[in-house]
């Protein structure tokens, strides 16, 4: 087992169990987390290039994450859950389908990347995902649940077990997320 990989993943789930409690301690994990996880995807034997390219855009969304929760909760005392209107909604999951048919395409033509329609769709709802944490949406946790899904079988055949069994944790963490964060919007409704 690669220690890069134990590393990598261990401040992985540091990072999302602090995203369930609504931390903006969760940043500096996840910076470190997604540096680890570019150099990964880039050797030889793995060969997942939009996830390495997926893990560069995550560096910069994290520094605006943190910027962004830092700034919210400097103003309402606590990181404010939000939620997408129904047409929103529509225009991400549009837009998810549509990039991931273009990337895993260029993927597809112009690389030799392993599975490319698959990784495609992980970097592309990741991006999606990753917008929608860094600006506080609940919504961001149902695609990280498709996500996980695609993303363990995906990792299992390229024989990366142990970010498979991570991004099964990161499943599970993903349904308690879902249910915090939940929690926490309709109290801020009722609050209303």
């Amino acid at each position: 087992m690669n220690p890069w990989e134990v590393l990598a993943a261990s401040l992985g789930v540091i990072n999302i169990v602090l995203i369930v409690r609504r931390s903006v301690w969760n940043y500096p994990f996840g910076i470190a987390m997604v540096c680890i996880s570019a150099w990964l995807f880039v050797q030889p034997d793995v060969r997942l290039y939009s996830d390495a390219l997926l893990q560069l855009f995550f560096f910069v969304v994290q520094i605006y994450g943190w910027w962004h929760w830092a700034r919210a909760q400097a103003e309402a005392g606590e990181i404010v859950v939000e939620t997408l209107a129904p047409g929103q909604r529509a225009a991400v999951l549009a837009a998810i389908a549509v990039s991931t048919l273009g990337w895993g395409a260029l993927m597809h033509h112009f690389t030799s990347a392993a599975l490319p329609w698959w990784d495609a769709f992980i970097a592309m709802a990741s991006v999606a995902a990753q917008l929608l944490m860094a600006r506080r949406y609940l919504e961001n946790w149902i695609l990280w649940i498709a996500v996980d899904a695609v993303a363990i079988g995906v990792y299992a055949a390229k024989g990366l077990m142990l970010l498979a069994l991570l991004y099964l944790l990161f499943l599970i963490l993903s349904a308690v997320g879902l249910a915090s964060w939940r929690r926490a919007e309709r109290t801020r409704v009722a609050a209303l």
